[in-house]
């Protein structure tokens, strides 16, 4: 097995995006002081993304990724682990998976 030249190159380019991104936010946040408010809003954008990325896929994911989403926000409330959330969100969806 052997690793192509621009399949190496492609990898490298995105640790090092992932990196400058990361680090100019650490820089950034150094050089200045955000506010209560700025504070605030910055606390809640974690939840936010995360649901700009799940919400697509549940929408057009059918059967099986509306199964697993609902089993994962149940769990979720149940246990308040999420590690056993993602556990019975994936079996749930797999379990549609299956029986289809």
């Amino acid at each position: 097995m052997s690793l192509d030249p621009a399949t190496l190159a492609a990898i490298l380019g995105m640790t090092l995006a992932t990196y400058l991104c990361r680090a100019g936010g650490y820089w950034l946040f150094r050089q200045i002081r955000p506010g209560r408010t700025m504070r605030a809003a910055l606390a809640y954008l974690p939840g936010t993304l995360f649901v700009g990325y799940v919400a697509p896929g549940l929408w057009s994911g059918g059967p099986q990724a509306w199964a697993g989403g609902a089993m994962t926000v149940a769990a979720m409330v149940a246990t308040g682990n999420v590690g056993v959330a993602i556990f019975a969100g994936t079996g749930a969806a797999w379990l549609v998976w299956l029986l289809r």
